[in-house]
């Protein structure tokens, strides 16, 4: 890929101000389980385009701030319509307090089936 700028490692507000730069961002992985680098785009502000796979699915699925395709230039290309602060608006709902309330839903409900498990 001649014409592509490798910028290596970012960190930070470096690497905030790089996404910002972006029109969308592209995770071409398969196999990245949950996909930190999703949030961050739309943290600011940048749509994504991605494979349907899980990871994706998990925080694009079902959303309208990215596009999941098997094609990943048809993906890119649809995601440069959707407007960034939608996309920001998104992330914003990723907190600590609904990470912590999740998982206590999680617990509380698999602590209720083993309950009736147990009971049987």
């Amino acid at each position: 890929y001649p014409d592509v700028l490798f910028t290596g490692s970012k960190t930070g507000e470096d690497l905030s101000r790089h996404y910002a730069s972006a029109d969308v961002v592209v995770f071409p992985s398969l196999t990245d389980t949950f996909g930190n680098v999703l949030l961050e785009a739309l943290a600011c502000g940048v749509p994504v385009a991605a494979y349907p796979v899980m990871g994706p699915l998990d925080i694009i699925g079902g959303t309208d701030v990215g596009v999941l395709d098997e094609d990943l230039e048809t993906a890119a290309l649809a995601a440069l319509a959707i407007p960034g602060d939608r996309c920001r608006e998104m992330a914003l709902g990723y907190t600590w307090a609904r990470s912590t309330r999740q998982f206590i839903d999680n617990c509380m409900a698999a602590i209720a089936t083993e309950g009736l498990r147990g009971a049987a």
